[in-house]
């Protein structure tokens, strides 16, 4: 055969490698990319993003911290499975694991190797279910994947799994090896099946909390706005807007009972004698269970988000509360942030933690008079050194939705 034969030839072998390529199920490796990085998202008419920075800095310092997050944090699991490494002991917990189903869901575009680890986190939730309810996933594990101190849930982790499995199907379709849209409506209705008090309409703590004070305790970390909404667009269940509406009634009943000079809530909930209050002391995890601690430390990204998606402002009362107290109370100083408060404002942490200072910046997008306390907050964020996978998970998070590259189901 000549050399103008041999070429054709070679060039037919690539156009069919190419169209063999482009003709791979969705669920493979090379699924096309509905959703890549960066998504510039148009939020809410009025809110803000950092000004003091162009989009494409933003969009580099999202993707740094999101490399280093992965080098540290997210490791493989045996044959076909990845996990989080949530501790230096090798332990994981199912937040832990919402929370890297979340971010691989998110970079895919911008990580060439997404979807391998996103079904790699997949396959390790499916093989440790909640022995309540399988479609939940066991709340914790030791370094040998073994379940450890009890096999039961945690709402948050389910319900960040559940809405990362719906944000799945819209960047990758379902018809693949994963069915995402049907692995999200089976959890979907698991939470509300075991983790929804169907008469409160209130978030449980997990699927055990179904008796006594922890049937109708609740956590305002796990009060996740939009998954409720987009739970109930996604398996069109009615029963979810009782939640959602339950959800922003207790923002508001806490706000104007417990923190009207400062908006923030308390990491534990209890009901009693007909009303809500913030727990009290070790109710649950410590001695802080009643204050602003490092669960609801989350609630300034958790909250503000729903805003910034779908304008619903019935919680922006506490959130311009909150913007106004931290602004003053920290001297627009995000270093002098502190990792515990009372509601009533007192301080009783002493370290700047990015727990703390980044879901600030989340909730400093509400409003333009808040734009040099933004710029602050972004810069101390993006330029802030490692701290511990709990820290740098939620510094990335409120990254990804300063920068305007958060999207909704």
């Amino acid at each position: 055969m000549n050399k103008q034969g041999k070429r054709k030839l070679h060039w037919k072998s690539l156009m069919l490698l190419c169209l063999a390529i482009f003709i791979l199920p969705a669920g493979s490796a090379f699924a096309a990319v509905n959703k890549p990085f960066p998504q510039h998202t148009t939020y809410t008419s009025g809110t803000i993003k950092p000004n003091n920075v162009t989009q494409t800095v933003m969009d580099n310092a999202v993707k740094t911290k999101w490399d280093a997050w992965k080098g540290a944090y997210l490791k493989p699991a045996g044959t076909g499975k990845y996990y989080v490494k949530y501790n230096s002991a090798g332990e994981t917990v199912s937040e832990a694991h919402g929370y890297g189903m979340l971010f691989t869901v998110l970079m895919a575009g911008y990580d060439s190797n997404a979807q391998t680890y996103y079904n790699g986190l997949y396959n390790y939730y499916t093989a440790h279910p909640s022995a309540i309810n399988p479609y939940l996933m066991s709340w914790k594990q030791n370094s040998s994947f073994q379940n450890i101190e009890g096999e039961d849930s945690a709402t948050d982790g389910d319900m960040d799994i559940a809405f990362s499995l719906l944000l799945a199907h819209k960047q990758w379709g379902s018809s693949g090896t994963v069915n995402y849209l049907q692995a999200a409506t089976n959890m979907i209705n698991a939470i509300m099946d075991n983790e929804i008090n169907q008469t409160q309409w209130t978030i449980r703590l997990g699927d055990w909390a179904n008796s006594g004070s922890y049937n109708t305790a609740t956590r305002p970390s796990d009060f996740m706005l939009n998954h409720l909404k987009a739970f109930q667009a996604a398996t069109g269940d009615a029963r979810w807007q009782n939640v959602t509406n339950k959800t922003y009634t207790l923002i508001n009943s806490l706000y104007t009972g417990y923190s009207s000079t400062t908006g923030l809530l308390p990491d534990f909930v209890v009901y009693s004698s007909n009303t809500y209050k913030p727990a009290a002391a070790n109710f649950l995890e410590d001695a802080n269970d009643g204050n602003y601690n490092y669960n609801s430390c989350r609630t300034p990204w958790r909250i503000t988000t729903d805003y910034l998606l779908t304008g619903d402002n019935r919680a922006l009362s506490q959130l311009n509360q909150l913007n106004s107290w931290i602004k003053t109370k920290a001297s627009n100083t995000p270093g002098n942030i502190k990792d515990g408060y009372k509601l009533n404002g007192t301080t009783f942490g002493s370290y700047n933690s990015g727990a703390f200072y980044a879901p600030f910046g989340v909730s400093a997008m509400t409003s333009s008079a808040n734009q040099s306390w933004l710029n602050s907050l972004w810069s101390h964020t993006a330029n802030s050194a490692a701290e511990d996978y709990y820290e740098d998970s939620i510094k990335l998070f409120s990254m990804i939705v300063m920068s305007g590259n958060w999207w909704a189901y």
